[in-house]
């Protein structure tokens, strides 16, 4: 009896201690990153893994510059695009939450994530790729650190710098070069917004720039953003 207590105590007690001591080491990194740039994230090395496969001397074009030579215009487009209340919540848009559990029970299968700015930025320094809802709740924990530690400013800072923006193409400023030949702090209204459009398909939407549907949904992110509040 004893012995079965005690296997009992380490199989509850171990997988506890991973747990905790994994969330201490991601508290940890998000407490320095309030003042220092992160290099790379979880997403950006597993991409580059990906294109290693086929050409083993491929690099990711990323350059990380300061949020205030980002363009207001690519600031707002992007909320308006991916997360219209980021200045106001708390990290979750819970009713989008709600509306893509909805859609994922429907469905069978989670298709989608209803996620924020926050929780997006959560899943590229972190996490894989993968969906789940294990890795959702991982998500969120990552993302009420984020908040907790950080302000609004410096998470839109380092999402605009290492989000995937095409094919290797990740950060604004890389982006910019790759579309447009400029920096992004040069971007007008019509390029960030099409730049906006393109982050839920970025690899999609390099390959295919001529796309319809970016056309039409860039015109209504043009509309959108003078709406859009920063931080």
């Amino acid at each position: 009896m004893k012995i079965f207590r005690r296997l009992l105590f380490w199989l509850v007690f171990t997988p506890l201690l991973i747990f905790i001591l994994v969330q201490a080491y991601f508290f940890t990194q998000i407490c320095w990153w309030i003042n220092h740039n992160p290099s790379s994230t979880s997403f950006m090395r597993h991409q580059l893994e990906v294109l290693q496969e086929k050409n083993p001397n491929v690099k990711l074009q990323q350059k990380w510059v300061p949020y205030a030579r980002i363009s207001n215009n690519l600031k707002r487009a992007v909320i308006a695009s991916e997360d219209d209340t980021f200045s106001e919540h708390d990290g979750v848009d819970w009713d989008a939450m709600e509306k893509a559990y909805q859609k994922n029970l429907k469905k069978g299968k989670v298709v989608s994530g209803g996620s924020t700015i926050t929780q997006q930025l959560a899943k590229n320094l972190f996490l894989s790729g993968e969906r789940s809802y294990v890795r959702k709740g991982e998500e969120l924990i990552i993302t009420y650190m984020l908040e907790m530690c950080m302000d609004k400013e410096r998470i839109l800072e380092i999402y605009l710098n290492v989000v995937e923006w095409g094919v290797g193409i990740f950060g604004a400023e890389a982006a910019s070069q790759h579309y447009y030949g400029i920096s992004a702090a040069a971007l007008g209204p019509a390029q960030a917004a099409r730049l906006a459009v393109m982050l839920p398909k970025p690899r999609f939407f390099d390959k295919n720039t001529g796309s319809a549907y970016l056309q039409r949904r860039t015109e209504i992110i043009v509309r959108r953003m003078n709406a859009a509040e920063l931080p």
